[in-house]
């Protein structure tokens, strides 16, 4: 029977590169591969051929010879093979490269032994969640915590067994946490079910962790929060997670930041904005203000006569600290012109004077705009 095309079965073109390839190849052996379809023979005998044709083809001297040759280049025993064990090889390629290694035994550095076992009894991280104030965030600040976690069992030094006594390895596993089980051309490895992944065998458990080894416990810690902090920041503390099981690595804790909105200030990135009313006479004639900065201080803004409500003006390097960083973004003060309320008769007569002798080019954009107006009527 005729084989199919090697460049076929993986769905390339055949000036196709090694990095298209070896896409093509991973895309649809997680497809057919025997552990997502099992007893179905069709998925076994397709991953068979796409294992086939990449074993060819990622090799430049075996796809040089296919390319000249096609099939006929690998008859007569010069293909080299294409065992099982080589089809394992390739897709454990594709699995390690996806998930980082680990999964699959028997394919090159899948060990067992007591690391496995402590890494399988690593306790979890732990999540808290933190809000500070904008000064606090501009500042940095130290604050404590209590957090409610599983800790060292001091009664049985984290062994878990009586009295400290000492542990038996798992007769299922041996002591490495892990079970393998054959399946097609793959072995297939496992957290033993015996154990737990815990490797050991507690006879006489502790009577005050119950043999894990560990109790639950209100741990107090203090965290440093640096200047510059945004919302969302995350803080890793390392080993202030739970205690892992019978003395496992302790996993992290992870403090999530969030900056509470603040009464005056808006802040995008490490620019702060105020909206700063001004009075109509101010922005009128000119004249200076006094704005609050984030260090609680005072900065004064010149305000040129003729400002008009939205101008902004920008007060370098006086909004927020980078983080891990020396330098600050700026703040940016934008005017609100207030109109005056609650005159006395003398002040509203003042303004009717005032009104009556002021031209066009004293409020040119409304007499603009309302000319405009009177044009698009008339016409």
């Amino acid at each position: 029977m005729a084989k199919n095309d090697y460049y076929k079965i993986l769905g390339v073109a055949k000036d196709a590169n090694a990095e298209e390839i070896k896409k093509a190849y991973r895309k649809l052996a997680i497809k057919y591969h025997p552990d997502q379809n099992p007893d179905d023979k069709e998925s076994e005998e397709k991953f068979k051929e796409l294992s086939e044709a990449y074993e060819v083809l990622k090799d430049p001297q075996k796809r040089s010879a296919y390319d000249q040759f096609g099939h006929a280049a690998f008859e007569g025993g010069m293909s080299g093979g294409h065992s099982g064990r080589e089809y394992a090889s390739n897709f454990s390629d594709i699995f390690e490269d996806l998930f980082g290694g680990g999964g699959f035994g028997g394919f090159g550095g899948m060990g067992g032994g007591s690391g496995a076992a402590k890494a399988n009894n690593r306790g979890s991280d732990l999540r808290y969640n933190m809000e500070i104030g904008l000064e606090d965030a501009f500042n940095g600040t130290k604050k404590e915590i209590r957090v409610n976690t599983f800790d060292e069992c001091d009664k049985c030094n984290s062994t878990g067994s009586k009295d400290g006594e000492a542990v038996d390895n798992c007769s299922t596993c041996g002591g490495s946490g892990r079970t393998r089980v054959q399946q097609g051309f793959f072995t297939i490895e496992r957290t033993c079910h015996s154990c737990n992944g815990a490797g050991k065998v507690i006879k006489n458990p502790c009577s005050k962790c119950g043999g894990s080894g560990r109790v639950k416990k209100d741990k107090t810690l203090s965290v440093s929060i640096p200047a510059g902090v945004e919302e969302g920041t995350r803080i890793r503390l390392a080993g202030e997670g739970e205690e892992g099981i019978r003395g496992g690595q302790a996993g992290d804790l992870y403090i999530f930041i969030s900056v509470k909105s603040h009464p005056i200030y808006k802040r995008d990135d490490d620019d702060l904005h105020v909206r700063v009313p001004i009075k109509m006479t101010c922005a009128a004639l000119g004249g200076t203000i006094e704005v609050p900065t984030i260090e609680g201080k005072k900065a004064k803004v010149t305000i040129p006569a003729g400002t008009q409500s939205g101008e902004k003006f920008r007060l370098k390097s006086k909004g927020m600290k980078v983080l891990q960083s020396s330098s600050r973004g700026d703040m940016y003060i934008h005017t609100a012109i207030e109109t005056p309320k609650n005159l006395t008769k003398k002040q509203k007569a003042l303004l009717e004077e005032f009104d009556k002798s002021c031209g066009e080019k004293t409020s040119p954009e409304s007499e603009g705009f309302f000319k405009k107006v009177k044009d698009l009527w008339e016409s």
